[in-house]
């Protein structure tokens, strides 16, 4: 689990390569999107295809919620720094937009 320090959280290598995997998988779903564009594919077959890099990103914003929560929000609050609850309310609220 990684530890956030002056607004940079340092992530363990296992932590760090979960993340850029997914990131990959996203940025490839990406490309294949604007190919279908490109090459004038049906619509819905694209709307499809948008929607599973929907998924793709909040399954990544899950991930890297759990570990800030479980890692960076934790040792706030256990070293007495509360204003971190109001930083991670604020950043749900963003999320669920």
């Amino acid at each position: 689990m990684g530890c956030c320090d002056e607004k940079k959280t340092l992530r363990n290598e296992e932590e760090r390569k979960k993340l850029i995997n997914r990131l990959n998988r996203i940025e490839g779903q990406i490309r294949g999107i604007k190919g279908m564009v490109e090459n004038d594919a049906y619509c819905n077959d694209i709307l499809i295809q948008s929607a599973a890099v929907n998924a793709a990103v909040n399954a990544f914003n899950r991930e890297l919620l759990n570990n800030h929560i479980r890692g960076c929000v934790k040792r706030d609050i256990l070293e007495g720094h509360d204003e971190v609850i109001d930083e991670l309310l604020m950043t749900m609220q963003k999320l669920m937009k």
